[in-house]
């Protein structure tokens, strides 16, 4: 009897949950080592071989070979993270790594970014196994640390210190696309493409310390707040790529919208356009602020942090335009940076996405669109492997979906859950 694919998912999304991998960006978190540890055994237990690397202690990536390795086929990297965002429990209305199913839906820090993903994949994986039905192509698959950090400690060590380890694979699927998103009445799928760039920067402002009851012109958070608003209140123009001017096109054919002002467009995918419309424009948002040290004195130094966020294209003109919009009276660094990714939406394995979608949901609608933020992708970017998002939930029309990435309450429904696991293993019969 053959094993069903969605037989374990919930189950292995909820075990994951339940292990906490808070990464608060300074490894001061409690690492991934345990989560490597589980998929491991995993793994193992269906005759899976896999690598547990450290790049530092307990900060843990994975690494299993899977599927036909003597295949002239190049390889495919299917790869998630372990690490999650960190969570307040006192925001939450449940424990955010108890793993409860309430109302049908899976409640955890993960649920969506991205444990709900790793559950599918090792659902999938162990089935397929399980019933010997191996992809005719090489498979690596890997599980990260760090990537909510940037992937330094993860897919960017990985990929500096092991790249014998993803040896062979050209083509690469991981997060954040493949959900869904109502337009028009219709359910589109959204397939990520590409990426926005990294520009994370440190602000600082100078000026002249002195007592707080005197006279002050000279004073570094003036200066700082002054720049900021100038960065907060900037109109960055839409320059929608390829993905987006795609995605455009499908939006005004289920819709009929006849607008050619991008953001009229993108507001038929509801509150999903919380990330897909910045997929446009470039961005920047000021994110922490620190200055002074009592209430009497007027520090000489202010800083702030901004995440930068480029188009594919503006690598060589978007901080340039930052550092004019905030004057000279600012100075900035660069905190960490990374490449804007974009890949054609075509070819073979975008063929496999689409075909296994509509087989589980014939009436369904397929478009591209580029991330607003960054994944693992922009690692492997660099040894040459093109990278799609494809986490195929099918989702209720009414989930503010985008919202719940690193939120409070983060859910996913059980049924988008076992639903994308079966368009998974459909997907793993195409590639």
């Amino acid at each position: 009897m053959a094993h069903a694919p969605e037989s374990e998912t919930v189950q292995i999304v909820r075990d994951l949950i339940r292990i906490d991998t808070s990464n608060y960006g300074d490894s001061s978190g409690p690492g991934e080592r345990k989560a490597a540890e589980l998929v491991a055994a995993l793994l193992d237990e269906v005759g899976i071989e896999s690598t547990i690397v450290e790049s530092e202690t307990g900060r843990a990536t994975l690494v299993a070979r899977w599927g036909n390795q003597d295949s002239p086929r190049p390889g495919l990297l299917i790869h998630g993270h372990l690490d999650v965002v960190p969570a307040q429990a006192s925001d939450w209305t449940v424990d955010p790594f108890a793993a409860e199913i309430v109302d049908d839906h899976l409640y955890g820090r993960g649920a969506v970014d991205m444990k709900d993903f790793d559950g599918m994949l090792l659902s999938v994986v162990r089935a397929r196994q399980r019933d010997g039905r191996i992809p005719d192509r090489p498979i690596t698959l890997v599980f990260t640390a760090d990537e909510e950090a940037g992937g330094v400690l993860g897919s960017r060590w990985l990929v500096e210190n092991h790249p014998q380890l993803l040896e062979g694979c050209t083509e690469a699927v991981g997060e954040v696309g493949g959900f869904s998103t109502e337009v028009g009445g219709k359910r589109l799928y959204l397939l990520e493409t590409g990426e926005k760039g990294i520009a994370w920067m440190r602000l600082t402002a100078k000026g002249t310390a002195g007592h707080g009851s005197m006279q002050q012109h000279d004073n570094p958070i003036t200066h700082l707040s002054e720049a900021l608003a100038r960065l907060g209140t900037h109109a960055w123009p839409a320059e929608p790529g390829p993905s987006m001017q795609h995605l455009m096109a499908t939006i005004r054919e289920l819709t009929g919208e006849t607008s050619t002002d991008p953001d009229e467009v993108l507001r038929h995918v509801g509150p999903a356009i919380r990330m897909v419309g910045s997929g446009i424009r470039n961005s920047t948002n000021a994110t922490m602020l620190a200055a002074g040290y009592k209430h009497n004195v007027v520090p000489g130094e202010a800083t702030a942090y901004v995440d930068g966020r480029y188009l594919p294209g503006h690598q060589d003109t978007f901080v340039p335009a930052v550092k004019e919009l905030l004057g000279d009276r600012v100075t900035v660094d660069l905190h960490h940076t990374d490449d804007a990714l974009e890949y054609p939406f075509g070819g073979d394995l975008v063929d496999a996405m689409t075909v296994s979608l509509l087989r589980h949901d014939p009436e369904a609608h397929v478009a591209p669109f580029l991330m607003s933020g960054g994944t693992d992708a922009k690692a492997w970017d660099r040894l040459g492997i093109t990278s799609y998002g494809f986490v195929p939930l099918a989702l209720p029309a009414d989930l503010d979906f985008t919202a719940l990435f690193h939120g409070v309450d983060e859910r996913v429904p059980v049924a988008s859950l076992e639903h994308g696991s079966r368009v998974f293993d459909t997907f793993l019969d195409l590639v």
